[in-house]
């Protein structure tokens, strides 16, 4: 209790030293023969000994009142307003980097409570029906990735937050050519998954994938990467320009969209394919290296715009192969199916059965990665362009040089 100094004695004891040690002895302040009087270690407390005591606990009271009471309503309200799910997010990653010698099921444990706050499940209505997915949130800010054929034909879709919260999203920006999307949602307090590296994955390395399969959220399973760098594997959307990461971790409908992720707990891929209608060991997802760059040109401009060259690529049969003189066994240069009128290809003279060699003076001989190269160059460029073809049943080598255009949409 605070008492306010109301006598000449209350004040002269407010004023005193909170130290209790007496000040030195000084020659000047007491006379020669007299000692300055001293109190026995051994004398019992006085009254105002009592009361400086009180004062001082008082003072420590509400100093720690002071300092701790914040501390304790924040945790309150964080615990009420962020929920279990971020706590377990942030526990986990504050052990992120003390696990390396745990074991496989604390591993897969602590990336459940690290990465599954960063899951959405994800409700489509449109002329099809219901649809179900899953996504994962890459920025705090409400930007959500999924894929294409989730929310095909819907402008909004409905999220469903690990720590139960419902919210709607819109629909950004779509690229239905690596089957991926972006959704933006105004629900706060949301945790971002981080982006890693496909490109660093090795067979046999463990991952996990996360999703909503048959719309069970918070699912989580595991696998390895089988294989890297698989293309054309049918689906939906078949491109040119789909090359997947494959992977036996169970994924079924309703996974599509959701993260696969390495034991950093790191975006390496985006769950987006299976074999037939379930789960038959065998599963597919779009490498982070594509997903990513693909997801910064879908928020920046709401489209993807890739080089367009206008032809029908294709691996090189091996009569075509031995009449050209190619290196039989080298898989050497992509073959032209077909070349489409009004494109940079047939203004550039390229034709019909041609092989091409190389572009930019790089060689090529595998039509996906020719057809991405082509995507990767910037609109408006002049690139030099080695062909082979048969001139009067003779090979006859030609550089031709193409002016790349943008892609026209819906074209592959």
């Amino acid at each position: 209790m605070y008492q306010n100094p109301n006598s000449p004695d209350d004040v002269s004891r407010s004023m005193e030293p909170v130290s209790s040690i007496d000040p030195l002895p000084h020659p000047l302040l007491h006379p020669p023969g007299e000692s300055p009087a001293t109190d026995s270690p051994d004398a019992p407390a006085t009254q105002q000994d009592l009361c400086r005591l009180r004062r001082l606990l008082w003072i420590f009271g509400l100093i720690f009142a002071v300092l701790v009471t914040p501390s304790v309503v924040e945790k309150i309200q964080y615990a009420i307003t962020v929920g279990k799910e971020r706590a377990k997010y942030e526990a986990a990653r504050e052990v992120k980097q003390e696990f390396a010698g745990s074991s496989f099921s604390d591993v897969s444990t602590w990336l459940a409570k690290y990465v599954r706050p960063s899951v959405v499940s994800i409700h489509t209505n449109n002329n099809r029906g219901e649809g179900l997915g899953s996504g994962v949130i890459i920025d705090s800010a409400g930007y959500i990735v999924t894929n294409y054929h989730v929310i095909e034909k819907v402008r909004s879709a409905e999220i469903v937050l690990s720590d139960g919260r419902h919210g709607v999203a819109t629909v950004v920006g779509a690229d239905p050519l690596v089957d991926l999307a972006i959704l933006k949602t105004e629900l706060d307090g949301l945790i971002a998954a981080k982006w890693g590296d496909s490109d660093d994955l090795d067979v046999g390395e463990m991952v996990w994938a996360l999703g909503s399969p048959f719309g069970l959220q918070k699912s989580i399973t595991f696998g390895i990467v089988s294989a890297k760098e698989r293309r054309g594997i049918p689906s939906r959307h078949q491109s040119v320009y789909q090359e997947f990461l494959q992977t036996d971790a169970a994924v079924n409908p309703g996974n599509s969209g959701g993260p696969l992720v390495n034991m950093e707990g790191e975006i390496v891929g985006i769950n987006t394919a299976i074999f037939g209608r379930s789960y038959q060991g065998i599963s597919f997802s779009i490498p982070s290296s594509i997903a990513r760059s693909t997801y910064e040109q879908l928020r920046k401009e709401g489209w993807v715009t890739r080089g367009y060259l206008g032809v029908g690529p294709a691996k090189v049969p091996g009569h075509i192969a031995r009449e050209l003189e190619l290196a039989l066994g080298s898989d050497q240069g992509v073959w032209v199916l077909e070349v489409r009128e009004n494109t940079p290809a047939s203004e550039a003279g390229i034709e019909r059965s041609d092989v091409i060699l190389s572009w930019g003076g790089v060689e090529f001989s595998d039509p996906t990665l020719l057809s991405r190269a082509i995507a990767a160059t910037p609109i408006g460029s002049k690139v030099p362009i080695e062909v082979v073809r048969l001139v009067g049943g003779v090979p006859s080598h030609k550089t031709l040089t193409v002016k790349v255009a943008a892609r026209p949409v819906g074209s592959l």
